[in-house]
């Protein structure tokens, strides 16, 4: 064992420490009394480094002169930890042993201290094994075995237009059978060749002949693109009646907005000379709200009560310098607020932060993520017992190993073996007892508005709002209302010229790893989430932090960088009637 641990020791150090035999064995001897892997070691010296120096450039040379400091760090530590845990008397009148399986580091009574090396090994416990306390919510996310991680880790670079067309395909058909069932139709036609009222089912799409950078869709831009079972892939241009109607839309809005990549349905004609007449838009139906808690779950679920979750989103440090300041302020109001979750949203390590671009640090983005993020975060965590969270990356993570989106979550060993730690794909679906979240890092919301065009119509059985603040005239809203009834994260493809340096997307997995709607086993049916999150760079969504959409709560927190954050309460279903006032989030503001 000592031999493994000084491969490593000298594998992580360098020849600093290689080429000192005396440090290399005072680093394996505190390996072996600390119950410290090489790699933990190396951060504690860097952590200690940052607490007095504050600067990746200041770290001392890790030398015999050096490392007393960081011992008597160790030796404190582990001192203050034991005088924290009360001795107990057992029924038998004897002292009972301190539980050390509640702790990450290895605790050790005031005591024993002075043991000899072999007797404080013995009394050790594993990283692993540890965790603060009993979690306040019940999680419930993807799945984590091999085989689905695999799935989510897919090679991105192997992307077939065999494929690519086929998951286009398969779109446009899985939202024909949709709108058929909806709207009872019989039989959906072709729009290239129906000369009699038929309604049609097709893919959005911009002329080919007429596209420029940063164009959008007009009236005389705007075509539908069917799928092979619907109209043989055929593509003919749309124009639309003066008297058009918009039947089920949100009421009040008006009018409908389209974008390239958008499904729509259409009633009308084909008026010859390669178009087609719309008289009528069928909104694609909205998601069906969560079901009740007493539908498939158990009492015990049903009564774990309410919880509140801090919701963050990146970059976490100014571009001016990689002090993560801001990240650093909002640590100190957690651990006052002490959330039963905080969810924390990429970009962590910014591919495009001008110092990560320029090479100017001292450091991997690696270790500046655990030094700067995990670290501190852990330390939170200790102080908030029960309290967990969830990192969900963004395409712009340096740390990440995909650059595409969907995006795989990160390496689990970025955090090490805390199970405190939830890594989550980008984008993610989970649950915190009866609440169902999903997480988008991608501008969405932007990319939407770039390229949304608004057609205006009379309505016809419109959808009532959900609240008051459910307005069909709210833009916002309208951006967040698009996936909820295109049933994905990101329904617009192409990506938008000017912005595709923002998301790599991979249309062969798009459509499994894009889905919005969460399916329940029973019933096979797609339902929307309670709370939405979608950081965008717009400004934080006014009406006390959210926007009603149906029976969806929508969410945009801005970024950290900008000093804000939200904080979110929510109150379990079995409390209220209904889901209007189930939860409450409020925009917080950081002086930065």
């Amino acid at each position: 064992m000592a031999a493994n641990l000084k491969e490593k020791v000298s594998a992580i150090f360098g020849s600093s420490v290689v080429e000192d035999e005396k440090l290399l064995e005072e680093c394996v001897s505190i390996c072996q009394i600390y119950n410290l892997d090489p790699q933990d070691l190396l951060w504690k010296w860097e952590a200690l480094n940052f607490r007095t120096s504050n600067t990746l450039s200041e770290i001392s040379p890790f030398t015999m002169d050096s490392i007393g400091a960081l011992k008597e760090t160790l030796r404190r530590n582990l001192a203050k930890e034991a005088a924290k845990k009360p001795q107990r008397i057992n029924p038998m009148g004897q002292k009972a042993a301190i539980n050390l399986t509640r702790t990450r580091a290895p605790v050790q009574a005031a005591k024993i201290k002075n043991m000899d090396m072999s007797s404080a090994r013995s009394v050790q416990v594993k990283p692993e094994e540890s965790v603060a306390g009993p979690s306040k919510v019940s999680f419930k996310g993807p799945k984590m075995d091999a085989s689905s991680r695999k799935d989510r880790a897919y090679r991105y670079m192997y992307e077939k237009i065999s494929e690519r067309s086929e998951a286009l395909d398969d779109r446009i058909d899985e939202f024909g059978e949709l709108i058929r069932e909806y709207y009872s139709i019989p039989e959906l036609g072709d729009p290239s060749s129906s000369t009699d009222e038929t309604t049609v089912v097709g893919r959005i799409t911009h002329d080919s002949d007429t596209i420029t950078s940063g164009a959008k869709l007009t009236d005389a831009t705007i075509t539908l693109e069917s799928s092979r079972m619907y109209g043989s892939g055929s593509r003919i241009a749309l124009r639309f009646d003066s008297a058009l109607k918009i039947r089920g839309g949100p009421q009040g809005a008006e009018g409908l907005g389209f974008f390239p990549g958008a499904i729509a349905a259409l009633k009308g004609k084909n008026g010859g000379g390669g178009w087609f007449l719309v008289t009528e838009i069928l909104v694609i139906p909205p998601l069906k709200s969560s079901p009740s808690p007493s539908l498939g779950l158990s009492k015990a679920h049903t009564e774990s009560g309410g919880f509140s979750m801090c919701i963050v989103s990146g970059p976490y440090t100014p571009d001016a310098d990689l002090s993560y300041k801001p990240w650093r302020m909002l640590l100190n109001r957690i651990k006052t607020a002490k959330p039963a979750v905080i969810l924390l949203i990429g970009p962590f390590v910014d591919v495009t932060h001008p110092k990560i671009k320029n090479g100017d640090i001292e450091s991997t983005p690696t270790q500046l993520f655990r030094s700067q993020i995990i670290d501190p975060l852990r330390a939170v965590l200790d102080s908030c017992p029960g309290t967990i969270a969830a990192v969900v990356p963004s395409v712009r993570d340096i740390i990440s190993r995909q650059a595409v989106y969907p995006q795989a979550e990160l390496e689990p060993d970025l955090a090490g073996t805390d199970s405190r730690i939830r890594m989550l794909p980008n984008p993610a679906r989970f649950s915190l007892n009866d609440i169902t979240f999903a997480i988008n890092t991608v501008d969405v919301l932007f990319h939407l508005r770039k390229d949304e065009y608004v057609k205006r119509g009379v309505e016809i059985n419109p959808i009532p709002p959900f609240s008051p603040d459910d307005v069909g005239t709210d833009s916002m809203a309208n951006l967040c209302r698009h996936l909820l009834q295109q049933r994905s994260f990101y329904p617009i493809f192409p990506v938008p010229l000017d912005v595709t340096h923002e998301v790599n997307l991979d249309l062969s997995h798009s459509l499994p790893g894009l889905r919005l709607g969460a399916g329940s086993e029973s019933s096979g049916d797609d339902y929307a989430p309670d709370v939405l999150v979608l950081p965008s760079r717009f400004k934080h969504f006014s009406k006390v932090g959210s926007i009603r959409v149906h029976a969806t709560t929508a969410i945009n927190p801005s970024f950290l960088t900008k000093g804000t954050y939200v904080m979110l309460n929510a109150i379990g279903k079995e409390m209220v009637d209904g889901t209007k006032d189930r939860i409450q989030a409020q925009i917080m503001k950081l002086e930065i």
